[in-house]
């Protein structure tokens, strides 16, 4: 039976890099997109929701995998929080401009590959596919998380955290794409335990990374964050090595 390691998987064909949502997760994705870097293993198009969203816009956008981990390193509450009347506590207007300062296009025709990112619309109560006109809007859009951040319009439609509708962030692919999945498992307490939502996908020509045991980190605290980077990048490095099982390689954070 062929033992196909995940190193030579990514390496045999172009293949689409999938970002789940996961709240301040954007650390443990950001470790992942490091090794994957590092490797020389690069992604002709890029997908995501939420957390997922913000790592997938920021290397599309042009950033590299340390420059992300740099912008994250240095990254302090003060520096996206503002409060202000609305529907959520957060304006927005600091993490947008975070993120202008950061990228090197503003355009989503600028970037380095495809990129798809899910936003949920408010009107529609449908995921909207983000893929086209101004980058740092789209990304906010997906990341605005419920009651945290306050929505924005965008092409007539209100849009708030792609994960509402689809967390694992793969409505923009097509049956059959050839998919590198990385999963971050959620601990919402509005999920319901056994949510299709938050189970690791499977169909064809899809392979999901898995790293198990991450710490959890969040707007207080950013530096489990790093923790959950440096735990993350190192359990991808481990698992570029391991062989694809049933489409999946696990790893334990360590």
């Amino acid at each position: 039976m062929s033992r196909t390691l995940l190193r030579e998987w990514l390496a045999e064909e172009p293949f689409t890099l999938t970002l789940s949502s996961g709240f301040f997760g954007f650390f443990a994705h950001a470790g992942v997109v490091k090794a994957l870097e590092e490797a020389d293993l690069l992604p002709r198009k890029l997908t995501g929701s939420s957390a997922g969203a913000l790592i997938a816009g920021c290397w599309a956008g042009g950033m590299s995998a340390q420059d992300i981990k740099e912008l994250l390193f240095r990254l302090r509450r003060q520096d996206f929080w503002d409060p202000g009347f609305g529907q959520g506590l957060l304006k927005g207007d600091k993490f947008r401009q975070l993120l202008a300062d950061s990228l090197t296009v503003n355009n989503f025709s600028d970037c380095r590959a495809e990129l798809c990112l899910s936003a949920y619309s408010m009107d529609s109560k449908q995921t909207i596919i983000l893929n086209e006109g101004d980058l740092v809007s789209a990304i906010y859009a997906s990341c605005a998380i419920p009651v945290m951040f306050q929505p924005i319009t965008i092409n007539n439609h209100r849009l708030l955290d792609g994960g509402i509708k689809d967390r694992p962030a793969l409505d923009a692919t097509e049956p059959g794409e050839r998919i590198f999945y990385h999963h971050i498992a959620s601990k919402s307490p509005w999920r319901r335990k056994n949510s299709s939502a938050i189970q690791v996908p499977k169909r064809d020509n899809l392979t999901s990374l898995v790293i198990h045991d991450l710490p959890r980190s969040g707007p207080f605290k950013l530096d489990i964050g790093q923790v959950a980077y440096q735990k993350a990048y190192q359990a991808a490095q481990k698992a570029l090595h391991r062989t694809v099982v049933d489409g999946s390689v696990s790893v334990n954070s360590e």
